[in-house]
């Protein structure tokens, strides 16, 4: 025996064969370098190797002794430094490696703390993959939070995904796990979990920020090197509120905008598209990592993942940056309310709920097939807030919409007696996610300013978008799905019975200024069997183009800001499908075109006057001129600037042209800035010659009044001429 061996501690047989396995919680306390008062004890696992030497800084070869379980030793008299280890094995020549072991940790106490506290910001900085350097060696730290798990490996293409050799040591009591791996720059991995009931499961990172293209699964390691040309885009995103700005909205599915184009691919296409439209954003449907495509990205697996089938996370950075480059806002669709069942993403990821509430009647949806966030959980709260920072700092997205809000803010959603468990007063208000949902859109706001929190909430929830400092939700913007649902009821009746239903389409005047609204004709108007926006027009096919120029010039004038589902603005005939591009080849008939033409004016209009946007959310910019109009199937009301602007919006929803005396605030001459059945757009031409005067011949209780055109129909935009 030789003689230094009593000066070093002897290894224990079962930790021995815990490290052996991959399955030992502090593998670090084995393996590495270890300080005694003769010298630096080093460890390594090398399994079924002949012989292992330790190669120090210096040079030196240092002999190592098998001690048992695969686990060679070596005593240094002197600090070895950065040490490599050279093995032999059978028939092979020598394998040298840099060893893991050696590493201090690279999540700080600091780090710990927060994650511990649930208030981390910067979360995606510190767990996941990392591509960093540490004491002078280039390599790749992994960390992740798995607090039931005995035991934490990572495998990959780097070890012949065989991850005995690379187990996590945890770091603190609330299962943070880490290691550091030299050498390692790039590849996929995934992690292999140990049970609390002694079973190994295989997990996607929950926090890598690039994953395999679908079906695969695995997480890719990634670093950002995009360089940002938008700084002048972000100057002005942080000086200007939205809620005061023009904003007309583009929705749009990456994968079937125009099929198989990549992010850098649409990157020309869409930007030519949408600047000659005038449409101020854009909105992209989910682009978080997913398994089913025909999910559309709203049963997400991998939240800080961009979706690799349109390219890599600097990809998605350079379509953004050209985005902001051409004077257009980014807006994401964001799904923090559920994700997916799927074993190998976050389900029960470390082998019990974790993400997921443990009860089923409040971690799981039923309409969905899936499973809800534990919001009263700390960690999980912190991962979800670190998310939706993470898309707006690092790709620069401008506002995040939040799906599936009211699915969040009531325990009973979707559910039957007994199916839900009541909240510690004993209402249906789901309290947990209500101040989760403060707390991102609070946080969001803190951090970067200009950007706009909009949430899609289905119910008359009071406060959705009032501050958290005055108890609301703290969105900037509601989806006005009420608005959506009546006046879609009204415009598919035929123009013989909309008299009938006139409160139809006069209703969301009532509400308008209750919330800060956006006026949504969403994807979700368009699919499962609803048709395309102009197939729900009543009539004959000039009718239903009529119809639906009719609708979008009531939309844009009507006080909230707008969204438009791709394919609308043409009049795609066909119901939408992510299965296939959009009927572009439509727009080969100049009546479609006209449709085309007329979202282009009605843009280029509603940006250029103020009184169109200017106050969206108060009653400031609003007066009636007529709303009772039933019989005529007319409703015609002012929207107004603080620079003294002024638009009569003036609509005819019947079948015939109607003239009307229409009072109006002062006299003078209105200039038709738009028209919807103007022959350009299609329409029959009826109108007012390009202008009309109201005189002083007081009317509906105004001082002024004029006679007006109003076409079958159709909406005419009067301005008034200063």
């Amino acid at each position: 025996m030789p003689e230094n061996t009593l000066l070093v501690p002897v290894l224990d047989p079962h930790e021995s064969y815990l490290v052996s396995i991959g399955s030992h919680p502090h593998p670090h306390r084995i393996l590495g370098p270890h300080h005694l008062d003769a010298g630096v004890l080093v460890r390594v696992l090398r399994p079924l190797a002949e012989s292992v030497t330790l190669i120090i800084e210096t040079g030196a070869r240092l002999s190592m002794a098998h001690v048992g379980n695969g686990i060679w030793e070596a005593l240094a008299i002197i600090e070895p430094g950065a040490y490599s280890v050279e093995a032999t094995y059978e028939g092979g020549s020598p394998w040298t490696t840099d060893d893991p072991y050696r590493f201090w940790p690279t999540v700080g106490e600091v780090d710990l703390y927060l994650f511990g506290e649930g208030r981390h910001e910067e979360l995606w900085r510190v767990l996941g993959s990392h591509v960093k350097e540490q004491q002078g060696v280039l390599g790749t730290s992994f960390a992740v939070w798995a607090p039931h798990a005995g035991a934490v490996r990572v495998k990959g293409d780097f070890n012949g995904w065989y991850g005995v050799s690379h187990a996590l040591r945890r770091l603190d009591g609330n299962g943070v796990w880490e290691l550091f791996v030299p050498g390692l720059t790039e590849g996929t991995y995934k992690y292999e979990l140990l049970t609390a009931d002694g079973r190994w499961v295989e997990r996607a990172d929950p926090m890598a920020r690039q994953a395999e293209t679908p079906p695969q699964t695995a997480s890719v390691i990634t670093r950002a090197q995009h360089t940002w040309d938008d700084e002048a885009w972000m100057r002005k995103r942080a000086s200007v509120e939205p809620s005061s700005q023009a904003m007309s909205v583009y929705e749009l599915h990456v994968g079937s905008w125009r099929p198989g184009l990549s992010y850098r691919d649409l990157a020309d296409q869409l930007i030519e598209y949408v600047s000659d439209l005038g449409f101020t954003h854009v909105e992209f449907m989910p682009l978080a990592e997913h398994p089913f495509g025909g999910s559309w990205g709203y049963q997400v697996s991998g939240y800080y993942a961009p979706t690799s089938r349109f390219g890599s996370p600097d990809d998605l950075r350079y379509l953004i940056d050209r985005l902001h480059q051409a004077d257009i806002g980014v807006i994401m669709d964001w799904v923090p309310g559920h994700f997916p069942k799927d074993e190998w993403a976050l389900a029960k990821f470390d082998g019990q709920p974790l993400y997921e509430h443990s009860d089923p009647r409040l971690g799981e949806q039923p309409d969905w097939g899936t499973l809800v966030f534990n919001f009263g959980d700390s960690q999980v709260r912190n991962f979800l807030v670190a998310n939706a920072l993470y898309w707006l700092e690092e790709f620069h997205i401008d506002g995040l919409r939040v799906d599936a809000v009211a699915s969040m803010l009531y325990l009973d959603y979707s559910r039957e007696e007994g199916q839900w468990v009541p909240n510690r007063f004993g209402g249906r208000e789901n309290l947990e996610a209500i101040s989760f949902l403060q707390e991102a859109n609070a946080t969001a706001y803190k951090r970067s300013p200009g950007i706009v929190m909009i949430a899609e909430e289905s119910t008359s929830f009071p406060g959705v978008s009032r501050p958290t400092s005055e108890g609301g939700l703290g969105f900037g913007m509601k989806w006005n799905m009420g608005w959506m649902h009546d006046s879609l009821e009204y415009i598919q009746r035929d123009s013989l019975y909309r008299s009938y239903h006139h409160n139809e389409i006069t209703f969301s005047f009532v509400y308008a200024f209750s919330e800060n609204f956006l006026l949504p004709i969403s994807h979700d108007e368009v699919v499962h069997g609803k048709g395309s926006l102009i197939g729900k027009m009543p009539g004959d096919d000039w009718q239903k183009r009529a119809n639906l120029r009719a609708y979008l010039a009531f939309m844009w004038g009507h006080p909230g800001k707008q969204l438009l589902f791709m394919g609308s603005e043409f009049g795609q005939p066909s119901e939408w499908s992510e299965q296939r591009g959009l009927d572009w080849w439509i727009l080969d008939q100049p009546t479609h075109q006209g449709i085309h033409a007329l979202v282009k004016s009605l843009n280029t209009s509603y940006r250029a006057e103020r009184a169109l946007w200017d106050h969206d959310f108060d009653t400031d910019g609003f007066e009636w001129i007529e709303g009772g109009a039933a019989e005529q199937s007319v409703v015609a009301f002012l929207r107004k600037s603080d620079d003294g602007g002024k638009i009569a919006v003036l609509a005819n929803f019947s079948g015939q042209p109607v003239t009307q005396r229409l009072g109006l605030p002062v006299s003078g001459v209105w200039t038709e800035i738009l028209n919807t059945d103007a022959e350009a757009y299609g329409g029959s031409g009826v109108g007012n010659l390009g202008s009309v005067t109201a005189t002083d011949d007081p009317w509906g209780g105004r001082p002024a009044s004029a006679e007006v055109q109003l076409p079958p129909l159709g909406v005419i935009w009067l301005r008034l001429e200063s």
